[in-house]
């Protein structure tokens, strides 16, 4: 309750909590960005797939989808690794954030050393999402309010935004509230591998130094950051649904 983990065993006697809130706000910085973004990318892009799905576009976009959620985060890391720190090296095999004062210098070398483990992330996130909005999408095309907003001669955009988007978001926001523990740990295995500075590394460390305290002390964070998050999301689902809001 008073979050003292006590000291860690492997940098006595700094205690636990230091290591927590200095690793926290990476993990929690990359983990809000990347799962914006993933979710706004493969809402908007199974929108389009299932609204146009008679286009041969739609069909290339669900062959994406398809294509990238079976694979893994940790597989994703390391094609990324290979491909872009290693063949072609646009970005560093590890993480190496310099320590100092926040300045404009600094704020781009974390931005450059963020950007491969964000894009695993994102890539990793919006394939499911692209597959779920384009069937969620395509079925509330064929309800009889959206072909009576037709028959009116409602504008396609209207109907795609307003009919179709603002009904078919409402399962998105509820399988996002179900998915944030996978998300959170998909995020921990690339903090892994990239040896990003968040609470994935300092897991990792805890483990091969046989740092219990350390341990206990990240792992519950991510409970709590995790349950936390579903909170928020429940809370804020009211804001989209107004049946909801006004029971």
């Amino acid at each position: 309750l008073t979050f003292d983990f006590g000291p860690s065993f492997s940098s006595f006697p700094r205690p636990v909590t230091e290591f927590i809130l200095q690793a926290l706000p990476w993990t929690l910085g990359l983990l809000l960005t990347t799962t914006t973004f993933a979710w706004i990318i493969g809402n908007t892009v199974g929108l389009l797939a299932g609204f146009f799905h008679n286009k041969r576009a739609a069909t290339i976009l669900e062959v994406i989808g398809v294509t990238i959620y079976p694979i893994p985060y940790y597989i994703l890391a390391l094609i990324f690794i290979l491909v872009l720190a290693y063949i072609f090296p646009i970005f560093p095999l590890s993480t190496t954030i310099r320590p100092g004062p926040l300045t404009f210098d600094k704020i781009k070398n974390i931005l450059y050393n963020s950007a491969l483990p964000a894009l695993t992330l994102i890539t990793a996130g919006f394939g499911w999402n692209i597959l779920s909005m384009k069937s969620l999408s395509y079925a509330t095309k064929q309800e009889p309010f959206v072909n009576f907003a037709r028959l009116k001669g409602t504008p396609p955009r209207t109907m795609m935004v307003s009919y179709v988007f603002r009904n078919a978001l409402l399962p998105q926001i509820t399988a996002l509230a179900l998915s944030m523990g996978s998300i959170f740990n998909g995020a921990l295995l690339t903090e892994m591998l990239f040896s990003y500075p968040g609470l994935g590394l300092l897991m990792r460390s805890a483990v091969g130094s046989g740092d219990y305290n350390m341990l206990y002390g990240t792992i519950t964070m991510t409970i709590i950051a995790v349950a936390t998050a579903t909170l928020l999301i429940d809370l804020l689902y009211p804001l989209f649904d107004p049946r909801i809001r006004y029971r």
